[in-house]
C-alpha cells in the first residue's frame, strides 16, 4: 500500500517526490533543490514543482504542463495539489 495525500499516491525517490496516480492523465513531480538545517533536522528549502503529462508518446520536454519553484515542501505540495486537481478536472 502506497502512502497517500488527499487520496492520491505520494512516492519519494531520493530528492524527488511524485504525487498522483500514473494511470491518470497528469502527475506532479516535486524535486528538492536545496536543503537547510534547523536544529538537528534537515528541511527542504527550494523545491521545483512540475505538472507532467503521463502521455508516453510525447517527448520529455513536451510533457511539462506547468512549473514553478517554491520555498519549503509544504508550499510545494500545496501548489502541486491545486494544479494537479485543476489539470485532471479539465480533461
Amino acid at each position: 500500500m502506497l502512502p497517500t495525500f488527499k487520496g492520491k499516491p505520494l512516492v519519494r525517490s531520493g530528492n524527488v517526490l511524485y504525487y498522483g496516480d500514473p494511470s491518470e492523465k497528469y502527475i506532479a513531480m516535486m524535486q528538492v533543490l536545496t536543503n537547510k538545517s534547523f536544529e538537528d533536522v534537515t528541511l527542504s528549502d527550494r523545491v521545483s514543482v512540475q505538472i507532467l503529462s503521463t502521455d508516453e508518446t510525447l517527448h520529455t520536454s513536451q510533457r511539462v504542463v506547468k512549473r514553478t519553484e517554491k520555498t519549503g515542501l509544504y508550499q510545494a505540495l500545496t501548489i502541486a495539489t491545486i494544479w494537479l486537481d485543476r489539470a485532471l478536472n479539465n480533461k
